[in-house]
């Protein structure tokens, strides 16, 4: 969340910039500015009271050392109040630190300068597009079609099981996911991420830290009877490993590659474009997170963009990379770019990853910090991507690299998978 002392200082920056989101709670800045006004100023008379009472307390030991006892006592009596006053200074400065918590967790993170303004999807700004689109044969089929013709994905089945949007991946379907998996975080290793295995469960405090709590509710599987969640994304408990942590600054960058399966509610999801793999309730993803110096934040965001699309091209598949505009852009991200492949079959962009620079948002909830040489205390910047979502990146791979003969596996994954093509 936003820090008090820069919303004080820095007001009509706050606005304009909460502005381009078309954050419609506007008035919470000055709600949190007079709450913070009214803390300093209960704090200021708490002081005064609690150095009068040591003042005076120091003053009836001294009258007492004297043996002054009749002066020493008329001391006390007239310092009784001091007690009371402290006790109701302290009850008004836990009220309004609670309600100052709550305005403050309503706040989204601020822009950065470069976010272009925009009220959706449609205002995202084309950074760049890579790569030729495929031309398909008029008989060719989505990928969903593929998956029953070839027998490797049974989304029938998994509705049986479970419910829609729950595939059962089988044959060389499962092995496609499983050599994916392992390419995505070879790639990492090589790009200099330690893998990490998370638990896939987190707590309150860890969805608060990361911001998916109190934002997503309604997007998270909640287990009741341990008020527990499934993660949305493995940035959450990577995110969390340093919850309440002071790293050390020669440390930076810190780099994390995790692979866990994903849990997304999509309420009210439906349509032919959420159909097959285009959106999932569970979904396989390997994710890059980074904690790094604030003064390095967005050169490390500009390289793990690249690394992303460094995937993208090794999967020779063609991509776009999007910088989000105000209103399409994730509560608690600072600037996000999103990277969508070309899926021929459906002839639509498909979103597979999102690389996000929070700046201090994330820290701040998640009490990360580091000390620097002259010994100054300060947060530290969080970075996280996804590197990549399986669904869509092989719904592209199928409907992509279709043929009268099969589907042409991509030949980095050849490897891993141990064949060729999908026949």
């Amino acid at each position: 969340m936003l820090q008090v002392n820069y919303i004080r200082e820095n007001r009509d920056q706050v606005i304009e910039r909460l502005a381009v989101r078309n954050f419609p709670g506007l008035e919470l800045v000055d709600e949190v500015i007079a709450l913070d006004e009214r803390r300093r100023q209960v704090q200021t008379e708490s002081d005064a009271v609690a150095a009068a009472a040591n003042a005076a307390a120091r003053q009836i030991g001294e009258l007492m050392r004297q043996g002054k006892r009749d002066e020493a006592n008329a001391a006390k009596a007239q310092s009784g109040g001091y007690k009371e006053q402290q006790k109701k200074f302290a009850e008004e400065l836990s009220a309004i630190e609670a309600r100052l918590y709550e305005k403050l967790v309503l706040i989204p993170n601020l822009p950065h300068s470069s976010v272009p303004k925009g009220t959706g999807a449609d205002d995202n700004e084309v950074v760049l597009e890579y790569g030729q689109r495929p031309e398909l044969p008029k008989q060719a089929l989505p990928h969903w079609e593929l998956a029953a013709k070839y027998d490797i994905i049974d989304f029938e089945l998994g509705t049986k099981i479970t419910g829609a949007g729950f595939p059962v991946y089988k044959g060389k379907g499962a092995r496609l996911q499983r050599a994916m998996i392992n390419f995505f975080l070879d790639q990492a290793e090589k790009a200099g991420y330690k893998e990490v295995q998370p638990p896939i469960l987190i707590n309150e405090a860890s969805g608060f830290g990361t911001g998916q709590l109190p934002d997503k509710e309604g997007q998270m599987y909640h287990v009741g009877v341990d008020d527990l969640y499934l993660i949305p994304t493995a940035e959450v408990p990577v995110t969390n490993l340093y919850r309440d942590t002071i790293v050390q600054e020669r440390d930076f960058p810190i780099k994390h590659t995790a692979y866990t399966p994903c849990f997304r509610r999509e309420a009210g999801s439906y349509g032919a474009h959420v159909r097959g793999l285009n959106r999932l309730h569970q979904f396989d993803k390997v994710e890059v997170v980074q904690l790094v110096h604030p003064d390095k934040s967005y050169d490390v965001l500009e390289e793990m963009s690249l690394y992303v699309q460094s995937l993208l091209q090794a999967l020779e598949l063609p991509y776009r990379v999007l910088r989000l505009c105000g209103g399409d852009m994730g509560f608690t991200s600072a600037l996000t770019y999103d990277m969508e492949v070309w899926s021929a079959a459906q002839q639509r962009w498909l979103e597979v990853s999102s690389v996000s620079n929070f700046e201090t948002y994330q820290a701040n909830r998640l009490k990360v910090r580091f000390k620097t040489d002259g010994g100054k205390m300060q947060l530290a910047h969080t970075l996280n991507g996804s590197a990549l979502a399986l669904p869509r990146i092989l719904a592209s791979i199928l409907e992509n690299n279709q043929t009268g003969n099969g589907i042409k596996v991509p030949a980095v994954l050849v490897p891993y998978a141990g064949f060729e093509w999908v026949d």
